[in-house]
């Protein structure tokens, strides 16, 4: 998925006609001070770091300062922070507005549907996982009409809205379905869309673009996304690899069988760091690649859960203990393997003349992983 961030999506919502306020992109203290004293962007204003996660304005990354030199000093605060996990490189100056109310207003797709979703809440200003479900609104929209006269009206309605303001939501709606249409969105998110007299204006914007519809947008190709450093040269090499927070790398091959693996980890206590999924590859040098991809992001244990049907356990086998000889010695980690189905025998044999621990059974591999992880150091 090609995340933009909030300038970026205010970009976007500019050219299909949703109000946002007036604003500019800094990427220094010294440009942050210069804007604010040329008047391009005016005080009192908001200073916003530019980043992927939410809860900016818990987390110190939203600043409210009244002066250029009041500025200076909150944009040099917010380019120095790191906000989970991601290094701020630029902030947003916007004009502060009076706001009346916060709602909510997204377009995103009901997997389980399979059909676009209108998603709308009179809390706006929280993450929407923190509003209680019984103030939240979903309505399916149908793709062959699009969005309705009478789903906007239900919007309207429940937000308890005069005509203009509602007429004002109605014309933002209508916007968020053409980008949802017309730019492969994943997620077009308003939160907050701030009333401001008898209008509204987005406060913040979240567009997620499909990755598959990537090539139909050349101009979201330097987009950067949250995607590690590793994830990038993964995704280079057609790899599929995911970081997550925890200290045991996973190698499996399919989705789901890389998911059941994750939850059996959980299971018995474990934590799941980065995980890679082989796919259909037995290539030896595929997976010698995904290998030391993965040695890389330094797992305390690694856990290798593969079934043979296409796939070689053998050749896959091969490839790990090549792998596993070109990391230093000072850097191994334990190895616990589970390897199921074609060629089964043989790539047992090979893991262990290498000396990796092969375990035949789902959960006592897994706990042999989770185990070997926590004596780490």
């Amino acid at each position: 998925m090609v995340k933009l961030a909030e300038w970026q999506g205010k970009k976007v919502f500019r050219s299909y006609g949703i109000p946002v306020p007036r604003g500019e992109v800094a990427r220094s203290p010294a440009e942050a001070e210069r804007l604010a004293r040329e008047g391009k962007v005016p005080l009192p204003c908001v200073v916003k770091a530019q980043v992927l996660s939410g809860g900016r304005g818990k987390g110190g990354a939203v600043r409210f300062p009244n002066t250029p030199d009041e500025v200076r000093e909150a944009t040099a605060d917010i380019l120095g922070l790191e906000f989970k996990g991601e290094k701020v490189r630029e902030v947003l100056l916007e004009e502060k507005l009076p706001i009346v109310r916060e709602l909510y207003v997204s377009m995103t797709l009901d997997r389980s549907q399979r059909l676009p979703v209108l998603i709308s809440s009179a809390q706006g200003g929280m993450e929407i996982e923190s509003v209680p479900d019984g103030s939240i609104d979903r309505q399916v929209v149908d793709p062959f009409p699009g969005l309705t006269g009478y789903e906007k009206r239900s919007v309207s309605k429940q937000f308890g809205l005069t005509p203009l303001q509602a007429r004002s939501v109605g014309g933002v709606l209508d916007a968020l379905w053409k980008i949802f249409v017309q730019e492969d969105a994943e997620l077009v998110e308003v939160n907050p869309l701030a009333i401001v007299g008898d209008g509204v204006v987005a406060l913040d914007a979240k567009v997620i673009i499909e990755d598959d519809a990537a090539f139909r947008h050349p101009e979201f190709a330097e987009v950067r996304d949250d995607r590690t450093e590793l994830e990038e040269i993964a995704r280079e090499k057609e790899i599929a690899f995911v970081q997550l927070d925890g200290n045991i790398g996973v190698i499996a091959n399919g989705a789901g069988l890389t998911m059941a693996t994750l939850d059996v980890l959980k299971e018995f206590g474990g934590a799941p760091g980065v995980f890679l999924d082989l796919g259909g590859t037995d290539d030896p040098k595929k997976v010698s690649e995904a290998f030391l991809l993965m040695a890389r992001a330094e797992p305390a244990a690694v856990f290798l859960n593969i079934f043979g049907g296409i796939t070689r356990c053998d050749t896959v086998a091969k490839g790990l203990v090549e792998a596993m000889g070109q990391v230093p010695t000072s850097e191994r980690f334990p190895l616990v393997a589970r390897i199921r189905g074609n060629n089964e025998a043989e790539g047992i044999q090979i893991l262990r003349a290498a000396g990796v621990t092969a375990i035949s059974d789902l959960r006592e591999a897994a706990q042999a992983a989770v185990e070997a992880a926590r004596r780490r150091p």
